[in-house]
């Protein structure tokens, strides 16, 4: 019976030094690691809108007028103190689980430019969709998600139709497109809103 006692306080004394550990490392770690998130955000924004000189979080401010989509972050662009757009950071679900996605939509109502930011669908079918070497048109060199740029935000997004499809990839390229749909009506809302025609 003590030899079970002692071995059971060994054992807990290990577990406890084991999560005390883990518990260093991971507050030593997790300040790293959302610096380095804010980092790569703030170069994707910059990839949305290379004019933009004022990136502004207002987070919460607009509303998502689609429930298949869940939006996270939210900025308003600006170039000098001309309001010029909005990116917003949208989650959708998709093949592999969760999808998140960056999207730019400009104040003339068009989308400016889609980054894919998170994925886990399948390596060469739906991972393409952030594929900078997948071309839905190989003629023109235009990514799946590159063919967003400059689309009006009333034109009807669909897969297939308007969109063109990754290849065996339907529900990754419907789950992107939703996304992007989504944030642009919300965008164009919240720009015809006092509140965006305040910025």
């Amino acid at each position: 019976m003590k030899g079970m006692l002692k071995l059971g306080i060994v054992l807990a004394l290990y577990a406890t030094a084991a999560c005390v550990g883990l518990a260093f490392v991971y507050s030593a770690t997790s300040e790293t690691i959302a610096i380095r998130q804010q980092a790569d955000l703030e170069i994707a924004l910059q990839e949305l809108f290379p004019e933009g000189e004022v990136f502004t979080d207002i987070t919460g401010t607009i509303g998502n007028l689609n429930p298949g989509v869940a939006f996270e972050t939210q900025y308003a662009v600006y170039k000098g103190s001309s309001l010029i757009g909005t990116a917003i950071q949208a989650s959708v679900a998709s093949y592999g689980g969760t999808l998140k996605v960056l999207v730019g939509v400009g104040a003339d109502g068009r989308i400016s430019r889609v980054k894919i930011l998170e994925h886990q669908d399948t390596p060469g079918l739906g991972a393409n969709a952030a594929s900078p070497t997948y071309y839905v048109n190989k003629a023109e060199k235009i990514t799946f998600y590159g063919q967003f740029a400059g689309k009006a935000v009333q034109d009807p997004f669909e897969v297939p139709g308007d969109v063109a499809a990754i290849t065996a990839s339907t529900i990754t390229s419907r789950a992107v497109t939703l996304a992007v749909k989504a944030s642009g009506d919300a965008a164009v809302a919240w720009f015809a809103s006092p509140q965006g025609g305040a910025q």
